[in-house]
């Protein structure tokens, strides 16, 4: 693969800069032949793994007064996620990463429809190596099947509610609903509560 493959785009301008840090990403590119006052830009960038949409987009022909922008950018950024971060531990959660010793490791015949998957650390960025990023309830996917051909499992986060997929590799065991530690067992049954709720909206709606 070429350099120039290799290259990060942004319509015109080559991504030289990037950090990724909490919900959002900050870029900062360069376009050689833009015009006046448009030489680089700073923006945030959203991405769902197919395309990305940039906002917030500054642009200036003054490299240091947009590489300030990214810096200040980045550091508001880190400081919104780490008060984000913080609710665990104001609330008295134990989130200690879990390892292999903490759950049941799985292999490749083992269903996991309904189970409370353990992501590997690895697998999540710096910020989210803790134990209520890890934990999460596989909802489905064709790599949830055993033996399956597939391999993407779609999860719920037992903590936010938030819902994601990853890879089956990317899960590093199971923990079984009576083993899980007090507070997790809590945001479960909110969440099964949640998931019953609009199942009765759902099946109200197709009569």
């Amino acid at each position: 693969m070429s350099v120039d493959q290799e290259k990060r785009m942004a319509g015109d301008y080559v991504i030289i800069h990037a950090f990724h840090i909490g919900n959002r990403e900050i870029v900062l590119g360069e376009n050689p032949l833009g015009v006046d006052g448009e030489r680089y830009m700073c923006a945030f960038c959203q991405s769902n793994g197919l395309m990305a949409g940039y906002t917030e987009v500054m642009v200036s022909d003054d490299y240091p007064e947009l590489a300030k922008l990214f810096g200040e950018r980045v550091a508001e950024q880190a400081e919104k996620t780490r008060i984000d971060l913080n609710g665990p531990k104001i609330q008295g959660i134990p989130n200690t990463p879990i390892t292999a010793e903490g759950c049941e490791v799985i292999g490749y015949q083992h269903d996991l429809h309904g189970k409370i998957v353990v992501i590997k650390q690895e697998v999540l960025r710096p910020e989210y190596r803790r134990a209520t990023s890890q934990l999460q309830l596989c909802t489905g996917g064709f790599g949830a099947s055993p033996n399956s051909r597939g391999t993407a499992c779609y999860c719920t986060e037992l903590y936010s509610g938030k819902t994601s997929y990853f890879q089956r590799s990317d899960i590093l065991g199971v923990i079984e609903p009576e083993k899980l530690p007090k507070w997790a067992k809590h945001y479960l049954e909110i969440l099964r509560q949640e998931q019953q709720a609009e199942k009765k909206a759902r099946d109200r709606e197709e009569r």
